[in-house]
């Protein structure tokens, strides 16, 4: 996840094609993907105006979250959506689908009004404002938010959201051409405890070499991480696009692998949570919105220009730029079910390897006990 200081402009809200049952099964909603309503045409919205959009719930929002509230059964008749609050990281190319699901009008046509949230706090604060209801739900990286989940937030997971948006880069001058050569260098990163730090440890650890005894990681503001390289101050960095991008693009930095690589090629690393609480109270609406984002996916995956062009509201990046990392990433690869705890357990196992998450935690009793199947 990017650590860009920008903030996101107030999306206004607008009308959209009347709902669409929710309980429309996976394959037809994706089915459905390649026909959504033109860019353009709004649904719900972002933040009221002159709001700073770097900030958590109001005390007003807080009070009035649905979490937990009744199922609503039909999906309610468009100007009667059902109040949604998802909390998202507006600096992160890889939440494009969000921002895409809102403009192009499939949340309401699941007859949900989402207001989007950019939380600016901690991954523990996030996670606990989900897990009490002050939020309903929220993407974000599975590497960040696994290690919190171990100490029981009342957060389940329902889908994986994309792979690919992490980086390790060198300057050429380097001469790092592979994992193994990274032996004896530094690191620089923007967070100790970044997905991509931790994603990069577990990949190291795999090819030999001790993330915390043979590597040196060095913390850096991220839009330092570039001058950190130049100067010679560390000789590789860690990253999640758009600044990754961006810096191997400007700095004409070698990368030396990414989260889609080798083994990690079909692994997801962007997730959705809910609130565990609407999930029981409120299937219904907790499968509506799974199933909206994963066709905001996958319509994200069919479209990068037009995804590109929607998210450029929150990026200082162009829009050819974002458009070649969406292409880069896997918009299309979206697991749910068994698959989907599947991988959950594998990362649990790889964070033990690296020490982040306990030796005595069942990698396979906790992804049962944080997934959620609200689709079947």
């Amino acid at each position: 996840m990017s650590n860009a200081d920008h903030q996101p402009s107030a999306v206004p809200s607008g009308k959209s094609p009347s709902p669409t049952t929710p309980s429309l099964s996976r394959r037809a909603l994706l089915a459905a993907a390649g026909v959504a309503a033109p860019v353009g045409i709004f649904a719900g919205h972002v933040l009221a105006a002159g709001r700073s959009a770097l900030v958590g719930p109001t005390d007003a929002e807080i009070h009035a979250s649905l979490c937990g509230a009744a199922a609503a059964d039909p999906p309610p008749a468009a100007g009667a959506l059902k109040p949604i609050k998802l909390t998202w990281n507006a600096n992160a190319i890889c939440t494009a689908a969000v921002p895409s699901a809102v403009q192009n009008g499939v949340f309401a046509r699941y007859g949900l009004a989402v207001e989007l949230i950019n939380f600016g706090g901690s991954t523990d604060q996030l996670l606990e404002a989900i897990a009490t209801g002050k939020a309903d739900a929220g993407v974000g990286m599975a590497l960040r938010w696994l290690k919190p989940l171990e100490q029981g937030f009342d957060v389940r997971l329902t889908a994986g959201i994309h792979g690919g948006c992490m980086r390790l880069l060198a300057p050429q001058a380097a001469g790092i051409a592979d994992i193994a050569d990274l032996r004896g260098k530094t690191i620089a990163t923007s967070d100790m405890a970044s997905p991509d730090k931790n994603f990069f440890s577990i990949v190291l650890q795999k090819h030999g070499v001790d993330p915390t005894r043979e590597v040196e990681w060095r913390q850096y503001p991220g839009d330092l991480l570039g001058l950190a390289v130049q100067k010679g101050e560390a000789q590789a960095l860690v990253a999640g696009d758009p600044i990754a991008y961006l810096l191997r693009k400007n700095n004409d930095l070698v990368e030396v692998a990414n989260n889609l690589s080798g083994e990690y090629q079909h692994r997801v690393c962007c997730v959705l949570g809910l609130c565990g609480s609407l999930i029981r109270g409120d299937r219904a609406t907790a499968a509506a919105l799974t199933q909206a984002l994963l066709e905001a996916g996958e319509w994200t995956a069919n479209n990068p220009d037009q995804a590109a062009t929607v998210f450029s509201a929150y990026s200082k990046a162009s829009v050819e730029d974002l458009s070649a990392m969406l292409r880069s990433h896997t918009h299309h690869h979206h697991p749910v079910g068994n698959e989907l705890k599947s991988q959950v357990a594998l990362y649990a196992d790889e964070l033990k390897l690296v020490s982040v998450m306990k030796q005595s935690t069942d990698s396979a009793k906790f992804a049962d006990r944080i997934f959620a199947d609200v689709l079947s």
